[in-house]
């Protein structure tokens, strides 16, 4: 496990802070996903719009596992890290695509619903019809914000949580006296065409990845400490209201798109119903404020329509431009991230004199702007979406599947399986069927791992295939096996029958690493002698003083031992089993080091005795090294 040499990252996002940040990414989705999904599959988009919801909540229960076994930061750059560096670095260079996109897409989408239906307002009318360049220059703006610092940075869309909230549960209010299920369709296509829609409409995944990135400074559970921190209770209740928010407000919200020719007829004199599609096609981009112009002309009055239009339309895009802004702060973070870990170039985190990596800043700015002039229309800048967030996902659940050092169940595996194998075919079906979003992320990759190989060249780093047998020698774990076990009071026992080498070895060890030696004299006995009183002899009151072999052994050893300063203890024994007297001796004592000397018996003697070395080493504790010496 790697350490930080800075310390511990302050903890102080509680869970309404973190679920207001989650919102303000995740909770955009419904902004667009509705009127998107009415481009691709007209009165039939319920369908889709169901299974978007049921693939999101999915997604949001595996990442509610994941944050709660990533109480550090669970994004897909630290849960694939485990896995491997180039991995991990593949599911950055993943998010990052999808950053760069979710900044372009919110600065477009909060401009079209700032400049829907105004036309009228010259200025308006002019951003609406140079929508592409107004997003720039917003972005710019950000960029020149984001050069002093992002101190403040999530504060807006905090801020606005609550009123879009409370906005759109007044949008569902006004419509549910309207819901009707006479205008959806059943899918007209073939099943490989409805799944293709399916995948071209997934836009609500990206802010999971923020709330598992985001468990590195969440407060802690009450009774867990730095050390061994837990964020269970907080991520749980930031991630389950919002994704409940998103799932079941975007369901209705997608029955409320569906239903909308009940007030369109009777407010616009429409009759023909293809004349609701080309009305509804023309604001797809500001589906919801539609919608609330629609319905709460229907329901309220014609004046609270264009009022609770106007309302949705700027809380909306403040929302909206917020989630661009945060992707562009992420987006720094990801990169300086990165080159801090010697991945990416070092001039990467060059600080400005505000502390704000200017490079990575002008990375973050500029790749949106590219995105931006490269895409043709609203939709083909959603067409690029999806690939990167579900990618970096996939990636992610794939990882956490596989990691067999952090302690999921068995369910949670096969959940991120099951969750890993639908991402893994939606990637699949967007690479064949969006060139643009598969160009898109192949360059992202490129162009990222040309700078990595780069960064690792200039380092003086190579990379080599070994075996895993070799591999598993220089882990962080096998390293650790090697740091020094020396410090005072440990105990070393040898098993002597003589002056043999062996004791003299157990000496300098004793004086080396200032332990207390304890010499085991075993008498052998080869004849069963009853324990107790009638016996007349027991182990228990035998003395080396009356044994002339052992005494002498005894004394040499005590007057060596009081010469170097060691604290020799005599223990003698008398058994008919010397591998069992040892281990039980030793065991008893607390020993920490055994030494045994090599036995020179002859093969015969081994076969019908038995080998005490062996049989020592065999039910020896692991707490006790043993040693032989010869």
């Amino acid at each position: 496990m790697e350490l930080s040499l800075e310390g511990h990252r302050p903890r102080n996002v509680d869970w309404k802070r973190a679920a207001a940040l989650l919102y303000g990414d995740w909770g955009t989705s419904k902004a667009y996903v509705t009127g998107l999904a009415f481009l691709a599959a007209g009165f039939s988009s319920l369908w889709l719009i169901l299974a978007v919801c049921a693939l999101t909540g999915l997604v949001a229960v595996n990442y509610s596992v994941i944050c709660r076994h990533f109480p550090d930061g669970g994004g897909v750059y630290s849960a694939a890290r485990s896995q491997g560096r180039l991995l991990a670095v593949v599911g950055a260079l993943l998010l990052i695509a999808d950053l760069t996109v979710t900044a372009a897409l919110s600065g477009w989408s909060g401009l079209s619903y700032l400049t829907a239906s105004a036309e009228q307002v010259a200025w308006i009318g002019f951003l609406k019809e140079h929508i592409v360049f107004a997003t720039i220059a917003v972005l710019l703006f950000m960029g020149w914000l984001n050069s002093y610092g992002p101190k403040h940075s999530g504060s807006l869309a905090v801020l606005l949580s609550a009123p879009v909230m409370a906005v759109v549960l007044v949008l569902i209010g006004v419509s549910v006296p309207h819901l009707s299920l006479h205008y959806v369709e059943p899918p007209h296509q073939s099943a490989a065409r409805v799944w293709v829609q399916f995948v071209g409409v997934i836009l609500a995944l990206s802010g999971v990845e923020a709330i598992a990135n985001m468990t590195g400074v969440m407060k802690l559970d009450p009774g867990s400490t730095p050390e061994h921190p837990k964020v269970n209770r907080e991520s749980a209740r930031a991630i389950w209201p919002i994704a409940a928010e998103v799932v079941f407000a975007t369901a209705i919200l997608g029955w409320a798109m569906t239903s909308l020719p009940s007030v369109l007829g009777p407010n616009l004199g429409l009759h023909d119903k293809a004349a609701w599609v080309a009305v509804m096609d023309n604001r797809s981009e500001d589906m919801l404020r539609f919608m609330a112009e629609q319905y709460g002309a229907s329901t309220v009055a014609p004046w609270f329509g264009t009022f609770f239009g106007w309302m949705v339309g700027i809380l909306m895009a403040l929302l909206l431009l917020s989630a661009a802004n945060t992707a562009i702060v992420a987006l720094v973070g990801l990169m300086y991230m990165m080159a801090r870990d010697g991945e990416m170039p070092v001039e990467l985190t060059r600080l400005n004199r505000h502390g704000v990596p200017f490079i990575p800043l002008l990375v973050a700015v500029g790749l949106p702007i590219i995105v931006l002039l490269s895409a043709s229309n609203f939709a083909s800048l959603a067409g690029l979406y999806a690939i990167g967030v579900v990618g970096a996902i996939t990636v992610n659940l794939g990882s956490c599947a596989s990691n067999r050092h952090i302690g999921f169940t068995w369910y949670d595996r096969m959940l991120f399986a099951l969750t890993f194998l639908i991402l893994f075919a939606v990637e699949f079906t967007l690479a064949k069927t969006k060139p643009d979003a598969l160009f898109f992320v192949t360059c992202v990759l490129l162009v990222g791992l040309a700078f990595r190989a780069y960064t690792l060249k200039r380092a003086g780093l190579t990379s080599v295939t070994v075996s895993q047998e070799l591999a598993e020698i220089v882990t962080p774990e096998a390293i650790h096996k090697l740091q020094p076990h020396l410090k005072e009071g440990q105990k070393i026992m040898v098993a002597a029958r003589g002056l043999t080498p062996v004791v003299r070895f157990a000496l300098d060890e004793a004086q080396l690493r200032k332990a207390q030696l304890c010499v085991l004299y075993v008498k052998e006995l080869a004849v069963f002698l009853p324990q107790g009183p009638a016996s007349g002899l027991s182990r228990g009151r035998a003395r080396w003083q009356e044994d002339p072999a052992a005494a002498a052994v005894m004394s040499l050893v005590l007057k060596a031992g009081t010469e170097r300063g060691v604290d020799v203890m005599p223990i003698y024994a008398v058994s008919d089993a010397p591998a069992g007297t040892i281990l039980d001796l030793a065991a008893t004592l607390g020993i920490d080091f055994l030494l045994l000397g090599a036995s020179h018996r002859l093969s015969m003697t081994k076969i019908l005795k038995g080998d005490v070395i062996s049989q020592v080493a065999a039910g020896l504790p692991e707490d006790i090294q043993l040693i032989i010496h010869g």
